[in-house]
């Protein structure tokens, strides 16, 4: 991650449509598996924002890791215990969690190191564990924004449930996010960017207000969806829920 990007994560995680509407999908799926006093990681966790609201929401015993030293002013504000570290090489005991979250971290690593990646996750969780993973999904959809970010992959469903299973997972759902502006968002990365704005820049900014609310209710439509027992056929992100093979 570009550690020029932390700023503008922190200033955005409580308004911008895509940290809400994201936020709302995942508490949604994760209620159904969520217990009192689990032992949470969360492997990536950026500012620790994530990291907080799901230690606070659900009673969990969270432990937040990040390897990028700009992220831990940040996490010296948050409510959780923070330690830096390669989610590749794990400075955690086998077997120590119960749940591991891994949001939009993946994308950032070399290829191949992802499978390193996830086998340490089914490492420290104990057998019948939870995994939750997003990533970015579709190579086509790489943006100005992904370049600003240093973004190395991204991922389709079938290679993301292929990586789950080759590295001691059991999915249990995986289905695109994000599918309602991917119209929008073809256009823009395609079309505009190549056009007429050619430098790497950061996405995450604040866009008028009825914009931010009409995105926010198109990720508030998949919820329902979801909520539903259905998946998205094609999206922007993938979300993966896989338990630990035993």
């Amino acid at each position: 991650m570009n550690p020029a990007e932390f700023p503008n994560i922190a200033a955005a995680e409580e308004y911008l449509w895509w940290y809400r509407g994201m936020r709302e999908i995942l508490f949604q799926q994760l209620d159904a598996y969520a217990r009192k006093g689990q032992r949470v990681l969360d492997a990536g966790c950026g500012t620790g924002a994530l990291a907080e609201q799901v230690a606070a929401r659900y009673r969990w015993r969270v432990t937040a890791v990040d390897e990028n030293p700009a992220a831990l002013p940040w996490l010296t504000r948050r409510a959780v215990p923070a330690l830096q570290g390669d989610i590749t090489r794990l400075p955690l005991a086998a077997g120590c969690c119960d749940v591991v979250l891994s949001m939009d971290v993946l994308i950032h690593l070399a290829a191949g190191a992802e499978e390193r990646a996830m086998a340490e996750f089914a490492r420290v969780t104990r057998p019948g564990g939870l995994l939750v993973v997003r990533v970015a999904a579709l190579d086509w959809l790489r943006s100005r924004h992904s370049m600003f970010i240093n973004e190395k992959q991204r991922f389709t469903r079938g290679r993301l449930l292929v990586l789950a299973e080759r590295t001691g997972w059991r999915p249990l759902r995986c289905t695109y996010l994000n599918s309602l502006a991917l119209p929008l968002a073809a256009f823009k990365f395609r079309v505009w960017e190549p056009l007429f704005d050619s430098a790497p820049r950061s996405g995450v900014g604040a866009p008028p207000d009825w914009l931010n609310r009409a995105l926010l209710g198109g990720l508030r439509l998949e919820r329902g969806w979801l909520a539903r027992g259905r998946s998205l056929p094609l999206g922007q992100s993938l979300l993966l829920l896989a338990e630990r093979a035993g």
